[in-house]
């Protein structure tokens, strides 16, 4: 082989090893703004970004503008989006299951308790909720049930909240919007989801079987024990705070 061919040969191998430097350091740029893009999108899903979603369709939500005991519409909204299990937990922690109102990033849940649908068993968990008398009312009213559905594909199993079917009631609350419910004396399954005739208001957050010093501190705190006590043994119409009477009359 002459000196021209070897120095040509050469350069052929310079040109290989400079191309394949630059493919991988492209290469290598792409998997760090992949990386970047996608970290940003989770370190930015927090409290703020679920609550200021929920804010922006609003009116898709409720387009009248009536969220008066509205939970139903959130839940519905929520497991109808293609959402992953996670988003949907997150976002159902952003709005009052009684009262249908959002709530505030940094908020913290209230420990309760609830009766099991169709058993004697008490559940325990973490409520969402934006004043004290949603939770009296809850506990009272409402009826703890665990479900399975299927989130992007990957079924999970959960607790939520459910009120019997209210569309048969003669004095059905004015200050609701019956059509977000009913259709009839038949739930509007358009607009809110329901399992086995139980129309569901929300999600029960970290459910467990309630035990004996769960109860206890439910029934020692100031809140959820104290106040409940006497909220839930005064007379219906005398009911000033919270929602009033209005979760009431749509739930007993």
């Amino acid at each position: 082989m002459c000196i021209r061919d070897s120095y040509q040969l050469y350069i052929k191998f310079i040109t290989f090893i400079k191309n394949n430097i630059i493919l991988a350091v492209i290469t290598f740029l792409l998997v760090l703004i992949v990386s970047k893009n996608s970290y940003s999108t989770e370190i930015t899903k927090n409290e703020a970004y679920y609550y200021d979603t929920l804010a922006e369709n609003w009116i898709y939500i409720f387009p009248d503008g009536n969220r008066n005991a509205a939970g139903p519409k959130f839940f519905k909204y929520l497991i109808d989006q293609d959402l992953s299990f996670n988003d949907f937990v997150e976002f159902n922690k952003r709005y009052c299951p009684v009262s249908g109102s959002l709530i505030a990033p940094g908020s913290e849940p209230a420990f309760i308790s609830m009766n099991e649908v169709d058993s004697d068993n008490k559940v325990c968990g973490d409520m969402y909720r934006c004043c004290w008398p949603c939770v009296c009312d809850s506990m009272k009213y409402a009826k703890a049930m665990e479900i399975s559905h299927k989130f992007q594909g990957i079924e999970e199993r959960f607790t939520v909240m459910t009120i019997d079917n209210p569309c048969g009631k003669e004095e059905f609350p004015l200050e609701v919007n019956r059509d977000y419910f009913c259709i009839g004396e038949k739930m509007n399954l358009d607009q809110v989801f329901a399992v086995d005739q139980k129309m569901i208001i929300g999600l029960l957050h970290k459910p467990t079987s309630c035990n004996s010093s769960d109860l206890l501190a439910i029934n020692n705190h100031p809140v959820v024990g104290q106040q409940c006590k006497i909220r839930n043994s005064t007379k219906e119409e005398e009911l000033i705070s919270g929602m009033g009477d209005i979760f009431i009359k749509l739930s007993k």
